[in-house]
Parts: structure tokens; C-alpha cells; sequence
């Protein structure tokens, strides 16, 4: 596994828009569509492509929001791995791949992230990598989790 991460520009954009999930996990997170319209609109969004060498395996995308007061937050908002490529231990390697990033890119301590109900699989793996539910739901109910860093 070869894994590194690649911001989504108009050379992989198509390649990225072909990713796909599994049927059962439709409603789990947006589709990368509508995420790089976001993106196009909304410049805080960084979309980035996760590739296992020269091949695309999954999607991400994470921000900046001062909004939040009084230091703002980092969020880790969409992340999926392709249905071909589930199952093979990329989610795991690309989050904390992810939030290796966060951390050099924004030098917060802290990443939030928002899990639909039910879906307990990717709730399971988040606990697995240091995240845990802050008692907290975002704008559209999901529930928050927070990874903070500790320190080596």
C-alpha cells in the first residue's frame, strides 16, 4: 500500500467523479458531485483524492470554519473509499493519513468530524483511529466526533 493524498483539480476531476459507493451506504455522505459544487462555490472546502500509487481509491474533503468561535474548527467532512477498495484497510491508513495533513496544514489540535445514524461502520472505525462523540450534532443532525492530537 502506496497510499498519498492529491487535491482534486480539473485533471482528476472526472476520475473522482467516477468513484462509487456501496448501495447500502447511499445517504452516508454526499456524492462527490455535489461536494466539488460545494467546493467550486465555497472556498474553505478542500477536495482531495486518496491513491493507493497511480490509482484513485477514495475521496475526501475538509475545511476551515472560523465560524466557529474562538478559534475555529477543522473539519474532516467527507471522507469515502471506493466499493471496489473497501475491505482492504484504506479507510483506516487514509484517515489518519488525513489527519496527519490537518495538522501540518492548519496546526489545530483538534479535527471534528459528523456521522449519520446507523452508520456504525465508519463510526466504528473513527473510535478506532482516537475519535470520540462530543455530545454535539451538526446542521443536519448528525452527530459530532472530535479527535484531538496527543502530544508524542
Amino acid at each position: 500500500m502506496n497510499l498519498h493524498i492529491e487535491p482534486i483539480t480539473n485533471k482528476n476531476r472526472q476520475e473522482a467523479l467516477a468513484l462509487k459507493l456501496a448501495p447500502y451506504q447511499k445517504g452516508y455522505v454526499e456524492t462527490i458531485e455535489e461536494c466539488l459544487k460545494e467546493a467550486d462555490h465555497k472556498k474553505c472546502w478542500r477536495p482531495v483524492g486518496i491513491y493507493d500509487g497511480d490509482t484513485l481509491v477514495g475521496f475526501a474533503m475538509y475545511g476551515f470554519f472560523w465560524m466557529y468561535f474562538p478559534f475555529g474548527r477543522v473539519w474532516l467532512d467527507r471522507f469515502l473509499i471506493d466499493e471496489k477498495y473497501q475491505g482492504q484497510g484504506y479507510g483506516k491508513v487514509a484517515v489518519e493519513l488525513l489527519l496527519e495533513r490537518l495538522h501540518d496544514e492548519y496546526h489545530r489540535n483538534k479535527v471534528y468530524l459528523s456521522v449519520v445514524d446507523g452508520n456504525d461502520v465508519a463510526s466504528q472505525l473513527y473510535k478506532k483511529i482516537g475519535f470520540d462523540f462530543n455530545g454535539e450534532h451538526d446542521i443536519h443532525g448528525e452527530k459530532v466526533m472530535l479527535y484531538q492530537y496527543k502530544r508524542k
